[in-house]
């Protein structure tokens, strides 16, 4: 579960970089933004199910749900927080950003641990 979340800072880190030399800084900032309000309730979300693992053996399914759901609406919640908060937003950055990094698991299970 943490690999998934390193390759989603990893992907962060290249959204802004791309963005960077499409959109300039503002773009740069933007993609880091986004990406960065998938990236922490992603790496919440593991440290709760790694801790129950190791608490309870296993995580229940009912777990995973609320915790999922808790994830989404934590990057929702920071979507808008980055929109009301840095006034030189750049649409196509942010769009960049957190498509990469939402798609970053997608690559996990190509990672050899």
């Amino acid at each position: 579960m943490l690999k998934a979340v390193i390759l989603q800072l990893l992907a962060t880190l290249l959204a802004a970089l791309i963005s960077a030399a499409l959109f300039g800084v503002a773009g740069a900032i933007s993609a880091a933004a986004a990406g960065l309000a998938c990236v922490l309730p992603s790496w919440m979300f593991a440290m709760r199910l790694t801790a129950m693992t190791r608490k309870t053996g296993s995580a229940t399914v009912a777990a995973f749900v609320a915790g999922e759901f808790i994830k989404v609406a934590s990057i929702v919640g920071l979507l808008v927080l980055v929109w009301a908060v840095y006034p030189d937003l750049h649409w196509g950055g942010m769009l960049i950003g957190l498509v990469l990094a939402l798609k970053a698991n997608l690559f996990a299970f190509l990672v050899k641990t």
